[in-house]
């Protein structure tokens, strides 16, 4: 893990984790990875991904989202610039999507109210093409 703090001890729990990550292209929570993990014969411990997890998110490794239920939702970053998720509701695929009128608009509501250093997260949620059809 490059970019943001160290995740600390390398181990081969960690590796699975972080494996898995790179395999799966839709956002998955904390508990589906690690049904994931066993149901391939891994013995990582829950707490184990839900550690990697956050020290992955920490180092902006992973995209992370709270949809409607609220549960925490991690998925590899497949771009390395900030960007936005679009999201199918139903199936759970993600595009992942720049944003610069939204950018702007967050930069001048901030700037209006004297915010400094400030950051944003955007999630659209609607209907795929495969499950709209």
């Amino acid at each position: 893990m490059t970019q943001g703090r160290p995740m600390g001890r390398a181990t081969r729990q960690r590796a699975a984790v972080v494996q898995l990550l790179s395999e799966v292209d839709e956002f998955r929570s904390a508990q589906d990875l690690h049904a994931m993990l066993r149901g391939q014969g891994d013995a990582v411990g829950l707490t184990t991904v839900y550690r990697t997890l956050q020290a992955l998110a920490d180092a902006g490794e992973v995209d992370t989202m709270r949809p409607p239920n609220g549960e925490h939702l991690y998925r590899r970053c497949r771009q390395g610039d900030h960007h936005h998720h679009l999201v199918c509701r139903r199936c759970g695929a993600t595009v992942e999507v720049a944003g610069p009128a939204v950018e702007q608009w967050a930069a001048k509501v901030a700037a209006e109210h004297g915010y400094r250093q400030v950051s944003h997260t955007v999630e659209i949620f609607g209907d795929c093409p495969s499950c709209a059809g």
